[in-house]
């Protein structure tokens, strides 16, 4: 049996082997961050293309697998597609309004069992079943609020219409985006989550954003890395070109 005396002693070891750590420093909080963000957004949409490219390195990198379409219109296709390489037959998704196109009347066509998450809030009995459907569906669509180039991430926000069980419960996960999701640092997504927070909330918005980076990974079971125990085994994104009709954006 393992004393604590060894046990810590161990964990003091192992940290002695990983390189010195990265200076640091705390960033200023921005001054009036939604115009900051406007700016940073103007000047980021003479660089999408190279940001593009850097987030598909990043993004498959940690395991992701990026999609590339010129029109929204193909979006549907391109889920149909990776529902069908891997035998799945029901699909979760945002609503067309909030996601910018819908999937789901297209999905239903081909012959999956596609169901699309209500716009408005709901009761807590109804959001509990729909929690269950998520569950039980083998893909979960979604769109994307942030896409990090620097890392491969993907920022998802809760709330109505954007239900967090599409991302998280299914096996896999497609997450839909254009280059106005599209950041190139972690530093910049500081400054976004500034602009979100300046003045009062929307009232659809929930109180989770959510970091997606590569399919849920753990190796808390004999230091055995394995995928889809805390969330989506494959974790898909879908680049549109010509982009999204997205009613309303974070």
């Amino acid at each position: 049996m393992t004393t604590r005396a060894e046990f810590l002693h161990r964990i003091r070891t192992e940290m002695g082997r990983a390189p010195g750590l990265v200076p640091s420093a705390t960033a200023p909080r921005p001054t009036r961050p939604r115009e900051r963000l406007e700016v940073l957004r103007r000047e980021l949409s003479e660089r999408w293309r190279e940001s593009l490219e850097r987030f598909a390195v990043e993004f498959e990198r940690v395991g992701g697998v990026l999609h590339r379409v010129g029109d929204a219109e193909e979006v549907p296709g391109v889920v149909a597609r990776i529902a069908g390489e891997r035998r799945a037959r029901s699909v979760i998704a945002w609503p067309g309004a909030t996601l910018g196109v819908d999937v789901t009347a297209s999905l239903v066509e081909r012959g999956l069992d596609a169901l699309a998450m209500p716009e408005a809030e709901v009761t807590p009995a109804e959001r509990a079943r729909l929690r269950a459907v998520a569950a039980a569906a083998d893909v979960g669509v979604t769109g994307v609020d942030l896409a990090v180039a620097e890392t491969g991430t993907l920022i998802v926000v809760s709330g109505a219409g954007r239900s967090r069980s599409a991302s998280l419960l299914p096996s896999c996960h497609v997450a839909v985006f254009d280059r106005e999701a599209l950041l190139e640092s972690l530093e910049q997504v500081g400054v976004a989550l500034e602009a979100w927070h300046d003045g009062d909330d929307p009232t659809w918005r929930g109180a989770a954003i959510n970091f997606i980076t590569g399919p849920s990974r753990t190796a808390d079971i004999e230091l055995t890395l394995t995928r889809g125990v805390h969330g989506p085994r494959e974790v898909h994104a879908v680049f549109v070109e010509r982009g999204l009709d997205v009613r309303r954006r974070v």
